[in-house]
């Protein structure tokens, strides 16, 4: 009863966008937090999301997420003809590397250009054979591979209202250099947030998103949510894809907790062949990847540019399921799941040096 209770509430959790716009900068980030008394020095004239309290602007990331141990793969062939499959995965890794960089940094117009590389890799204790299940042996021999590039308008309207689009394009699959074909991996996402600056210490907003995160291209909801309670303790949330509890450590480190929905949609070319009641021969398939992660991060100044990132916790595998791509109905052929399992990362990200901030801050006064 407890797992099927946990089940809804995942699916619940899944009804998201997997929206990125506390993932992009605001050039420039919010004041500092005022210990002495919060909201009091905060003379900004065009609103943004961002509250005092928050960490700053990330402009390159590079960040390695490792699954420790060995757990489970059950597959299930729910309309076709490849039968059932159980392993071990021995290894399941992730390389994420993000760059930001302002094409227009005006007070009332800011556009940010985004790019981002995404490989994740499998290992199985049991090699698949690829006449059965190909799609295991394309992962283990190549991975899954993310390349992208996006652009975010940023537009505060004027000391209260504000709004974000962002429209982003991707390659998602197991391609490699040498047989990449743009037209079979190519997705392409946008979202638009409306939100209203409160105060210094309080923004929010709401808003849509066309995107992958539940399989076809479809719209979901989207709610910004940040706010700073006290010079300590704050929420940045957005819900339902992301809540965070922020506690601010010192001026230069902050932990946070929470859950994250991680989803994925890969296109994947198989070698070999197989049946399925509705296609004699399915090549291609989606790959739809659901992860539900509880979070635990902790965030740290290294140098005046230079911050670090350490995050564990815990990582629940919704789905793992493939769909016949070749196929204009998109119908289910395996039912995959992976075993829940503890998880670890460490990213290095670089900032605005503090510096230039403040020679910006001056110039606009």
């Amino acid at each position: 009863m407890l797992k099927v209770r946990f089940l809804h509430l995942s699916g619940l959790l899944l009804g998201l966008g997997r929206a990125a716009a506390q993932d992009i900068p605001v050039y420039p980030p919010p004041a500092p937090l005022d210990t002495a008394g919060l909201g009091r020095t905060d003379a900004q004239t065009f609103a943004n999301s961002q509250v005092v309290g928050m960490g700053p602007s990330k402009g390159l990331i590079v960040k390695y997420e490792r699954i420790p141990g060995n757990f489970s793969l059950r597959s299930t062939a729910v309309g076709s003809s490849v039968g059932d499959y159980n392993t071990t995965i021995s290894k399941n890794a992730n390389l994420v590397i993000k760059a930001y960089a302002p094409l227009l940094n005006h007070p009332h117009l800011k556009l940010i250009l985004g790019l981002n590389y995404d490989r994740q890799e499998f290992q199985f204790s049991t090699p698949a054979t690829t006449d059965q299940y190909g799609l295991y042996s394309n992962i283990e021999n190549k991975g899954l591979s993310v390349i992208g590039a996006q652009l975010a308008v940023i537009r505060p309207v004027d000391a209260v209202h504000w709004y974000l689009f962002r429209a982003k394009t991707e390659l998602n699959g197991d391609y490699n250099s040498g047989e990449l074909n743009v037209g079979d991996y190519l997705k392409v996402t946008s979202e638009f947030i409306y939100g209203w600056k409160r105060s210094s210490t309080f923004a929010w907003g709401i808003g849509m998103q066309l995107g992958y995160n539940l399989g076809r291209q479809s719209l979901y909801p989207v709610i910004v949510y940040n706010r700073s309670f006290n010079p300590r303790w704050g929420v940045e949330a957005l819900f339902p894809a992301r809540v965070l509890v922020r506690r601010n450590l010192s001026s230069n480190a902050l932990l946070f907790a929470g859950y994250e929905v991680a989803s994925n949609n890969y296109n994947i070319k198989l070698r070999n062949a197989f049946a399925s009641p509705n296609n004699p021969r399915v090549t291609s398939l989606e790959l739809r990847q659901i992860d539900l992660k509880f979070r635990l991060r902790y965030e740290r100044e290294l140098l005046s540019f230079l911050w670090t990132g350490i995050e564990a916790g815990y990582r629940y595998n919704y789905q793992l399921n493939a769909f016949d791509r070749t196929n204009s109905t998109r119908d289910r052929l395996i039912d995959s799941q992976l075993g829940g399992t503890p998880y670890a990362s460490l990213d290095l990200f670089i900032v605005p040096p503090k510096k230039l901030l403040q020679k910006a801050e001056r110039r606009r006064k």
